[in-house]
């Protein structure tokens, strides 16, 4: 699976430019891997924000004036979970993409 896409192919355009977001500058697979894992995880967290945002906390053992900031950090770290326990496969898709394009 190859990600290509306009939208991709304008970031990277972009990020070459220098106007954009920066793409990891690595050959080693160990550090592509992480990288990786580490934009499934902020993908996952993002999901899962966007899932439980109609959802009402808990009257008995949610709410409160700090829910909202440790609501997100608990989607952080469910990301982080899901990310290191193999995700869903975005994580590898990423990796292949970040190490074709340093041979580049």
């Amino acid at each position: 699976m190859e990600l290509s896409s306009p939208i991709l192919d304008s970031g990277l355009a972009l990020a070459a430019a220098g106007g954009g977001p920066r793409l990891p500058h690595t050959a080693d697979p160990a550090e592509a891997r992480r990288a990786a894992q580490d934009f499934e995880a902020f993908f996952v967290a993002q999901v899962m924000e966007q899932m439980f945002a109609g959802v009402e906390p808990d009257a008995l053992f949610g709410g409160g004036a700090g829910e909202p900031a440790f609501r997100s950090l608990l989607f952080q770290e469910y990301g982080k979970a899901v990310a290191g326990a193999g995700g869903f496969g975005l994580a590898d898709a990423v990796q292949r993409e970040i190490l074709r394009l340093q041979e580049a």
